[in-house]
């Protein structure tokens, strides 16, 4: 789905560049360079500006990269269908420096909509969707066996990202990810 009246500006983080985009209402995007689905709510003529938006996203962004939880959340405007409004309502609920994985989620989407199951692959699919990366924390997100399966960014940003966080991972999907050495 497509977002009109939207404007861009870049982010120059540690892992790379992130592109931000916002309407009148609140931050739109948040996307590492090139990842899957970057910018695909984007019309694709969208000015650059200064918005006050992007000043609070760059002051979280800075924050997170210094590796402290940021104590505010800038102002967002977040687009999907109601089930991916929902897995991403989730996502927000994920403490800093915690992981969960898509089974978790779809079985809390159960209960809450009472009914027996959820798919995992479903949630995982909406996670993957996700256009604000980062301040909805799509890469606190595991497979069952505590791997780190699927992130837009790449697995290696997921598993730096965690490591930033001090989250606790298993040792070998850090190995797996490549930063197992450093």
């Amino acid at each position: 789905m497509k977002v009109s009246n939207q404007c861009i500006d870049h982010y120059a983080s540690p892992l790379g560049e992130i592109l931000l985009s916002a309407d009148d209402i609140g931050l739109t995007g948040l996307w590492f360079a090139q990842q899957k689905h970057y910018a695909d709510i984007l019309v694709g003529d969208e000015p650059v500006v200064d918005l006050p938006v992007f000043d609070e996203a760059m002051r979280w962004l800075d924050e997170y990269f210094t590796g402290c939880q940021p104590d505010f959340t800038p102002p967002l405007h977040v687009v999907g269908t109601s089930f991916q409004l929902s897995v991403w309502q989730i996502l927000r609920t994920i403490p800093y420096g915690q992981t969960t994985t898509y089974g978790k989620i779809a079985e809390q989407l159960a209960a809450e909509r009472n009914v027996a199951k959820m798919s995992a692959r479903a949630v995982g699919s909406a996670v993957g969707c996700n256009h604000i990366s980062l301040i909805i924390p799509c890469h606190r997100v595991l497979a069952s066996d505590g791997s780190l399966a699927g992130y837009a960014g790449g697995i290696e940003k997921k598993a730096k990202l965690l490591q930033l966080e001090g989250a606790s991972i298993a040792q070998n999907a850090r190995v797996s990810a490549g930063i197992g050495d450093s």
